[in-house]
């Protein structure tokens, strides 16, 4: 059926392709406020994802990919939205982009993540959070296998030193 759907939405099927959108709209919103953390950025990035991958859905090759597929898009337009604002702020036109309580985040996960540089983050919010296995991973980043694992284990030893560090 989801094939189905894929197909239909393939065809500019308005129905089966915001059916599928919304599917996987849990998913995607957690990858954004994660990488994002302010709520209207990250309306603004599933808006354009959505926009980006409607307009888009006949370049998708094969349909077992179509969830891969829509969170690199969302992660493309999360990378540009932190390049705008990171823009603004050296502009110094910024408002306020500091913490959130992200909600569904313990202090200490929450603290743990802002610790990663990005990619690192992104590997470890799709991998434990989102329960990715590392080769979807490796096509959603366009890198190799390798190299998400080395991600994976840099991170871990990250918030090794964290630990030890808190005592």
């Amino acid at each position: 059926m989801y094939n189905e759907l894929i197909k239909k939405a393939k065809r500019k099927d308005k129905q089966a392709f915001s059916f599928l959108f919304e599917q996987n709209l849990s998913d995607m919103y957690k990858v954004a406020k994660a990488m994002l953390k302010k709520d209207e950025d990250v309306e603004d990035a599933l808006q354009e994802t959505a926009l980006i991958c409607w307009q888009k859905i006949g370049q998708l090759e094969k349909n077992r990919y179509f969830k891969t597929w829509m969170i690199r898009i969302l992660i493309n337009e999360c990378n540009s939205i932190l390049r705008e604002r990171k823009k603004v702020c050296e502009d110094g036109r910024t408002g306020d982009y500091g913490e959130e309580d992200y909600g569904y985040l313990s202090a200490e996960w929450e603290m743990f993540l802002n610790t990663l540089d990005e990619k690192y983050r992104l590997v470890v919010i799709l991998y434990y959070m989102q329960g990715y296995k590392v080769r979807e991973i490796a096509q959603i980043m366009e890198t190799s296998e390798s190299s998400v694992k080395k991600y994976l284990v840099q991170a871990r030893n990250k918030v090794e030193e964290l630990y030890k560090e808190e005592g």
